[in-house]
């Protein structure tokens, strides 16, 4: 029984990473209708940035601070420059130009840093384990990683539903034709959203790096199964991403467990249910 709420607690912390990249897909392919096949590639430049700031500073709450707005504001860059020509062209225009430019980064990256992985350290402060009461006594940092996911998803929320800027974004997810035509400069929340929504890949590669390291490859791993979260949950659903992220990360922990050899199809055996008998995902709308 300890081991098997120690696979749920485990599965909870992968799980909530999963959900900070399938919101971050979630804004951009609900507002921008624009299929991000960099995603992962960007979120893999949050890890090595902090594995090079830990290694400037001596600290990770630099990175933590620092990582999510240099990833947005380059995110931004990519969305004026690169992104936006694309937004009247076919999907599939969109979708081959990511994807190229995923390997782009992923190949840029390692002629700077090498193939190898790099070793980040997780913050000494946390370096120690807290009994719960149930189960192994569990890692300070992974229930850091939890308690910080669950500030980011609460802050975006919020963003959303209590601010004027959500309003008009919540709005354009809906009808974009519509809110040009009651005269919104639509294009800046365009950037503002895929800017967001890369900012929190850079997050997740920062929470990420002091549990497997990083590496070249990192993103394109778990980028699928971030696709696979955003799918399940439902297109454009907030509270579906969470529940799939953190529904996946524990059915993957538990499959480990009791069948690893299992583990890998488990997320895509979810998906083709959910296609087969509730094709708009868990919480999503038709």
């Amino acid at each position: 029984m300890d081991q098997l709420i120690s696979q749920v607690i485990l599965g909870l912390v992968s799980g909530a990473l999963l959900v900070l990249l399938a919101l971050g897909l979630n804004l951009i392919l609900g507002l921008l209708e624009f299929i991000n096949f960099s995603h992962g590639a960007l979120y893999m430049v949050g890890a090595y940035l902090t594995s090079y700031l830990i290694v400037a500073t001596g600290s990770i709450w630099w990175a933590l601070l620092l990582v999510p707005i240099i990833m947005g504001l380059f995110g931004a860059g990519l969305e004026r420059t690169l992104i936006r020509p694309i937004y009247r062209r076919h999907l599939v225009d969109g979708l081959l130009l990511t994807f190229g430019l995923s390997y782009v980064i992923i190949e840029g990256m390692r002629m700077i840093a090498g193939s190898g992985g790099r070793r980040v350290p997780a913050p000494a402060v946390l370096d120690f384990q807290v009994p719960l009461g149930v189960g192994r006594p569990v890692p300070a940092y992974l229930l850091f990683v939890v308690v910080v996911v669950g500030a980011v998803v609460a802050g975006l929320w919020l963003f959303l539903q209590r601010t004027n800027v959500g309003l008009i974004v919540r709005a354009g997810i809906r009808d974009h034709v519509m809110i040009r035509a009651l005269g919104v400069r639509f294009d800046r929340y365009r950037t503002l959203v895929f800017a967001l929504g890369v900012a929190v890949a850079g997050l997740a590669g920062v929470l990420t790096g002091p549990i497997t390291g990083v590496y070249p490859e990192m993103g394109a791993e778990i980028l699928v199964l971030a696709f696979v979260v955003v799918v399940v949950g439902g297109m454009g659903s907030f509270w579906g991403a969470v529940l799939a992220g953190l529904l996946i990360g524990v059915l993957v922990s538990l499959t480990t467990l009791f069948a690893s050899v299992y583990a890998g199809i488990v997320p895509f055996v979810l998906m083709i249910l959910v296609m087969a008998f509730r094709p708009r995902g868990l919480l999503g709308t038709t």
